[in-house]
């Protein structure tokens, strides 16, 4: 039985407002915001595949959070989006590195109305969507949560309540249809007790977000140290503070208009994380897990090539990395 927190215990949505959702990988990111969708009325179709598919189809969901604990009884749960049909909102929440090869199976999600908002930590996810979907239905998107998956089924919301900025492609206008649509989405997502941004311009919301996880997960990963002593180390602050100056460069080159003060904002947030934390890439790359590296530090490298940009200390990051990138053998 689900407990319900302030927000998401409000009326049910309507049958015109009540949505069709598809959340496409089904661990911590999506898992949360799925799951608050579904609890607030909406019908939410997970595809998963895995240890994940079997215990959302056997057991359900179990959400331990900070905005009220959740448990979901058995999901609506595939690892065929063809058996799904038509939705209105597809949440592409799988690794970054997953989402070129994942994207053609999306089709069949696809109504003239649905919108497909990525939720990658990155900054390529839209175009690899759009490429195959089409630039009609992908728009830009970004989530802001702290959940991690315990076990299969079973995730940790530990702060920051979901918030999802999303908005058009740059120079990709939406059909009338299509717009109504991501109105809808929001109110969906406020409605289900979670938080809705939608800036003005997408791409630097984006390169924000990006500045802000890439340089210190990528330190934190090549010294294998949380952020309390790679900011305070004066050799590894300096190190993330050009890594900084490096995104920014590359961002540049990508046609991102920074705001004033960006670099000192991300600053202040550094300062302000726990001493003890790891970003997600991090994480990942220590424990010689799957990581989104291809799309975060690998991406600064690849990108600065495309533009021309130096990035010596994104070389050497980069080629530090890349052993606890690989595939185990």
């Amino acid at each position: 039985m689900a407990s319900m927190s302030g927000a998401a215990a409000s009326a049910r949505p309507s049958t015109a407002d009540r949505l069709r959702v598809a959340v496409v990988g089904a661990g911590a990111v999506g898992g949360v915001f799925g799951a608050r969708l579904a609890q607030a009325g909406h019908a939410v179709h997970f595809v998963a595949r895995g240890a994940t598919l079997a215990a959302l189809i056997a057991h359900g969901l179990r959400l331990d959070s900070v905005d009220g604990d959740l448990r979901l009884p058995p999901v609506a749960a595939t690892d065929d989006p063809r058996t799904i049909g038509p939705v209105d909102l597809v949440l592409v929440a799988v690794k970054a590195t997953q989402v070129a090869a994942l994207a053609p199976a999306l089709r069949a999600l696809l109504a003239p109305h649905t919108v497909v908002i990525p939720l990658q930590n990155g900054v390529e996810a839209s175009s690899q969507l759009a490429a195959e979907l089409g630039p009609d239905h992908v728009l830009e998107g970004l989530c802001r949560v702290i959940v991690e998956q315990v076990a299969p089924g079973h995730l940790r919301h530990s702060a920051v309540t979901p918030l999802l900025e999303f908005g058009p492609r740059g120079g990709s206008p939406l059909a009338e249809a299509v717009q109504d649509t991501a109105h809808r989405v929001a109110r969906a997502i406020e409605g289900a007790g979670m938080h809705v941004v939608t800036p003005t311009d997408m791409a630097v919301a984006l390169w924000e977000k990006f500045l802000f996880i890439e340089p210190i997960g990528a330190v934190g990963a090549a010294a294998q140290a949380p952020f309390g002593v790679v900011r305070t180390i004066p050799e590894t602050r300096h190190l993330i503070d050009v890594a900084l100056d490096e995104v920014m460069a590359v961002g540049s080159a990508c046609g991102v208009a920074w705001p004033h003060g960006a670099k000192a904002h991300v600053w202040r947030r550094y300062d302000g994380l726990p001493a003890d934390g790891f970003t997600s890439l991090a994480r990942d790359l220590m424990a010689r897990r799957p990581s989104e590296f291809d799309a975060q530090t690998a991406a600064v490298v690849r990108l600065a090539r495309t533009h021309a940009v130096a990035t010596p200390a994104h070389d050497l990051l980069y080629a530090v990395l890349l052993p606890s990138a690989l595939p185990a053998t």
